[in-house]
């Protein structure tokens, strides 16, 4: 454990991840509030909807590999900076697309792909700073609460847009969210640095408990700390079967949550009738699950991990939460009440992100000083599976009705829990030789 006065720097600079991580999620899923809006003004399908939506989720797929060795290569503080301020301007840009423009909706498309290139910093940098800052043992908890970010930003943003939207338009809605990421990527880049060595404010006792020192022999220590800077080549990281599992259980996972993200606002106000202040509120739900359950999730793994080792305390709550999500999907959607149904479905989103944690920990464990490339990898496996669901999903419910989506999603929550039984986090990827 800690010193008893030892500085705590690492667990503020989490806390301002977890901002961003939040204000990322404002400015991604604003959108998925304004949407019935900007359909009506742009005259839009529901599958012309999902192709923006899909235009942001392609530009964050393409760009997370990236971002990740961008990462790597200039270190959390600088790469997040300019993430967030890219993603503030084309949030703002969003608002300022108009109909009456020549191929507006293709003037959307690309301003969404643009936004989602600047998002795609953001997971694989937090995860290079938590694979920098913070000791193993309290990654699933840390990690745990960059992810709660997202629940939080997302359960926000429907509350907040739908206020701006009823009293000033859609338009403010993306202003507003746009202002705040400026200020946030302002105070971040004040605050922040790329390792605990750098920062005035760490302590000596807060470096050593960082690095492992007290544990680890005068001889060792070294050898620990050049481990988090090795290298690892793309040839090793393509030839783990750990990471291409992980991978695949991650764009399970991508599938399953951006139906909450891109889809359920309009699933309840269109299929269930609920107005837009109730389908605001209720659509709040799996945003507050998915919150409380990321860091919930994050300190049962660390406390499996001290007690049964990492294997399982990294991979257990992954699987069983995965298969949890498959239940609650599929009881949700056979609810016949609204309400009850909008309470399942927020059940099935909080035991999701019962496993978030496990994926960026497992990344950040066993990729030494390559977190960034590798978590990146990962990520972008599960922005494919976000990719395909924002344009399955209006497709598959058009043709075979809104249970349809949460099924298909039920079967891809248990072809994640599966890949995980392939994960070993004890298995540090081999670094490239000098």
């Amino acid at each position: 454990m800690p010193e008893q006065h030892t500085s705590r720097v690492r667990w503020f600079l989490v806390a301002w991840i977890f901002v961003l991580s939040a204000v990322s999620y404002l400015d991604r899923v604003n959108i998925s509030i304004a949407g019935t809006s900007i359909a009506a003004e742009f005259r839009l399908t529901n599958v012309q909807l999902g192709t923006v939506f899909m235009a942001f989720l392609v530009g964050y797929a393409i760009f997370q590999t990236a971002g990740g060795w961008l990462a790597d290569r200039y270190g959390p503080r600088r790469t997040l900076t300019v993430a967030v301020l890219w993603w503030g301007v084309f949030t703002a840009l969003t608002a300022f697309v108009s109909p009456r423009l020549t191929s507006a909706l293709s003037v959307l498309i690309a301003v969404r792909f643009l936004l989602g290139a600047g998002e795609a910093i953001m997971f694989p940098a937090s995860n290079k700073l938590v694979s920098r800052w913070i000791p193993p043992q309290e990654q699933g908890i840390a990690n745990g609460l960059v992810f709660a970010g997202v629940g939080a930003g997302a359960c926000v943003t429907p509350v907040l847009v739908a206020y701006v939207m009823i009293h000033y338009g859609w338009r403010w809605s993306f202003w507003v969210t746009a202002i705040l990421g400026f200020l946030a990527g302002f105070v971040w880049y004040l605050l922040a640095r790329d390792t605990p060595e750098e920062h005035p404010l760490v302590i000596p006792a807060e470096l050593a408990y960082i690095r492992g020192d007290a544990n680890k022999s005068s001889a060792s220590a070294p050898a620990a700390a050049l481990a988090k800077t090795e290298k690892v080549s793309w040839r090793i990281i393509l030839a783990s079967r750990a990471v291409w599992a992980i991978t695949l259980a991650y764009f399970s996972y991508g599938y399953i949550a951006w139906i909450f993200f891109a889809w359920f606002f309009t699933y309840l106000k269109q299929v269930r009738e609920l107005d837009l202040k109730t389908s605001a509120y209720y659509t709040t739900l799996p945003f507050a699950a998915m919150a409380i359950c990321s860091i919930l999730g994050g300190a049962i793994s660390d406390t499996l991990v001290r007690h049964f080792g990492a294997r399982f305390g990294r991979c257990s709550i992954a699987i069983f939460g995965l298969a949890l999500t498959a239940v609650f999907l599929v009881l949700g959607a056979r609810a016949e009440n609204a309400r009850i149904a909008s309470i399942v479905l927020a059940g099935g989103a909080g035991a999701l992100y019962l496993s978030q944690s496990s994926f960026w920990a497992v990344t950040a464990g066993i990729s030494r000083g390559s977190s960034g490339s590798v978590s990146g990898f990962m990520n972008f496996g599960n922005q494919l599976g976000g990719i395909l669901t924002a344009q399955l999903t209006p497709i598959i419910a058009l043709h075979w009705k809104w249970t349809a989506p949460f099924y298909v999603a039920a079967v891809f929550a248990l072809l994640g829990a599966v890949m995980w039984f392939f994960v070993d986090p004890t298995r540090t990827l081999r670094a490239t030789s000098p």
